[in-house]
């Protein structure tokens, strides 16, 4: 079967390897055989794509199946009692270990698919449910005015979050403008194109001279923004930092932070009993449109293109799509 291999930087080659085995569950209990079928991918894929991660050189070739985490497909075989053969389901691969044709994973990572739903939404249940789960983290949003910094997928997510939650004005800032074109489309009541600690006079003309009461950073893994969101948050304000740093942050004004006593919450690792299942309820029952951040679709035979394309934002990518063999089209 077809594995792809980070043989070297921003490299990625398909290579065959042996079928994966299911173990008795005498030896491994509770383990499936998944057919991914299509998958998206992520920013948090990039650093083994770039080979920097957290600030820390990644060595070549990776490990064969690097990296992929947001995939549906179906159950192949069970040694568990969870699922039975042939339920199609949304998987999570342990580490971004997924970029298999056929893989073993955990019973306990997958969730069922809403059958209302075409497979590329159901997918972005997974991206999205982290958003949802960084959410549950804010207090009541009602009239409450955000600012979210970065307006890749997640930011968008954000924002359209927000807009279900009740936020009387949300503020997306990147400094692309294809991206602030869509954030409109997303929910975005204003949209500035800067970066954060360009953007704070803008910010209080918006407001009235204020400043907002929630500041999301969404900026990713390439770079930080924790000091523009300090900056940009008014006094006993809250942010969230979604962004993924570096194990540590170099000249971070943790002291502006104290002295405006704001909160800083972080988030990571959703569960996979209420919050992904709500994410995939949201988007089945139409309390979120995510359709406008699907804009490129490649077959896993150019999966260089995809990261490429991915990596590079050509013409405004947003979620990068892979079709794999197994897929079928269906409902779109």
């Amino acid at each position: 079967m077809l594995a792809g291999h980070f043989v070297s930087r921003r490299q990625v080659e398909l290579v065959q390897i042996e079928e994966p085995q299911l173990q008795s569950k005498d030896v491994s209990p509770g383990q499936i055989l998944f057919q991914p079928e299509m998958t998206c991918l992520c920013g948090s894929d990039l650093p083994f794509f770039d080979g920097d991660f957290e600030g820390h050189p990644i060595n070549y070739p990776q490990p064969v199946g690097m990296s992929l985490h947001e995939m549906v497909g179906t159950v192949i075989d069970t040694n568990g009692n969870r699922w039975k053969p042939g339920t199609r389901v949304l998987a999570v691969p342990v580490g971004q270990h997924g970029l298999f044709e056929r893989l073993v994973i955990c019973e306990q990572r997958v969730i069922a698919l809403d059958p209302s739903l075409s497979d590329e939404m159901a997918m972005l249940a997974q991206p999205f449910g982290t958003v949802v789960f960084a959410l549950k983290k804010l207090p009541n949003m009602i009239d409450r005015d955000v600012v979210v910094l970065g307006q890749g997928p997640i930011g968008q997510m954000f924002t359209t979050g927000l807009r279900n939650l009740g936020a009387r004005r949300i503020i997306g800032i990147d400094p692309l403008p294809a991206r602030l074109k869509l954030s409109r489309t997303m929910g975005a009541t204003d949209t500035i194109c800067a970066k954060g600690r360009e953007a704070v006079e803008q910010v209080r003309d918006i407001l009235n001279g204020e400043l907002p009461d929630v500041v999301i950073e969404a900026v990713g893994h390439r770079a930080q923004a924790l000091n523009d969101a300090i900056e940009l948050t008014r006094p006993f304000g809250q942010i969230l930092y979604f962004g993924v740093p570096a194990n540590t942050i170099d000249g971070v004004n943790l002291k502006a932070a104290m002295l405006k006593n704001l909160v800083i919450s972080t988030s990571l690792h959703p569960d996979y009993e209420r919050t992904f299942p709500l994410a995939m309820q949201w988007i089945a029952e139409g309390r979120v449109n995510l359709k406008p951040l699907i804009t490129h679709r490649f077959p896993l035979s150019q999966i260089q293109q995809a990261y490429d394309t991915f990596r590079d934002r050509i013409d405004g990518a947003q979620k990068v799509l892979v079709e794999f063999p197994s897929w079928k089209p269906g409902k779109q």
